[in-house]
């Protein structure tokens, strides 16, 4: 394992960890929920159909194959972390600045 630059406490915490200091408290009844809400979650079970711009596609899939996944893919990625509230739009809430008139 990396163990990468680690705090003091952090490192302490690894240690112990992989000294094999803690138990999993895990139940087999917790570890089945556990694994259903992570299978309902990335369950895709419906379609939608959208129209977009020629040059917006072009940009999701460039940017798509960046992250090394189907567009597709990446297009229910954002709309999944902006729903959950981990992709915000920064233009939302910026307000207008007036231009400045130079003729005078």
């Amino acid at each position: 394992m990396s163990k990468g630059k680690l705090s003091k406490e952090e490192k302490a915490l690894l240690d112990a960890v992989e000294a094999g200091e803690f138990e999993s408290v895990l139940t087999e009844t917790r570890k089945m929920e556990l694994e259903a809400m992570a299978s309902n979650t990335f369950k895709k079970d419906k379609r939608i159909n959208i129209r977009i711009s020629n040059r917006d596609l072009t940009a999701i899939q460039s940017r798509a194959s960046e992250e090394g996944i189907p567009y597709q893919t990446f297009v229910s990625s954002i709309i999944h972390k902006y729903i959950s509230g981990s992709l915000q739009d920064l233009t939302a809430n910026k307000q207008i600045q007036p231009t400045q008139n130079t003729r005078g």
